[in-house]
């Protein structure tokens, strides 16, 4: 006797799903804002990064951001997003730092890292432009 397993597709998961991806994206917004200044830059070559990273940086979290809430490019802006954290998460933070230091630890990254990773595994969904579009290729999407 064979047992088939069917997820089924309701409301709810979509809603949950545009949720997740809305709040990673109001968040990478949000971070964005600040490294708009020229203080951040400062504080990148502080921390042993070039000052010409400040503006790639915080477009990419920004429209990142975006893209995430509308459902558009979701998959790359996760993968995008991935690279950020992971290189605050060992370039910025340190290792050593799990739950805390001087400022934060790197828990709340890991965290959002593994909240981009599902987004670049289960793409953009069903409430998103993409899927009401429908001509953008799923590795795009």
């Amino acid at each position: 006797m064979q047992s088939k397993l069917v997820f089924t597709e309701n409301k709810l998961h979509d809603i949950t799903h545009w949720g997740i991806r809305a709040s990673i994206g109001a968040i990478f917004i949000f971070h964005s804002i600040k490294k708009f200044s020229p203080s951040w830059q400062e504080w990148l070559v502080n921390n042993g990064l070039p000052a010409e990273l400040q503006m790639p940086i915080a477009l990419a979290e920004f429209l990142g951001g975006i893209f995430l809430i509308t459902g558009v490019l979701t998959r790359i802006t996760g993968a995008v997003f991935s690279i950020i954290l992971l290189g605050a998460i060992f370039k910025i933070k340190g290792l050593d730092k799990f739950a805390g230091g001087q400022f934060t630890g790197w828990e709340f990254d890991l965290v959002m890292l593994a909240a981009c990773l599902m987004i670049i595994i289960v793409g953009p969904g069903r409430v998103s432009i993409a899927h009401v579009i429908k001509k953008i290729p799923k590795y795009l999407s």
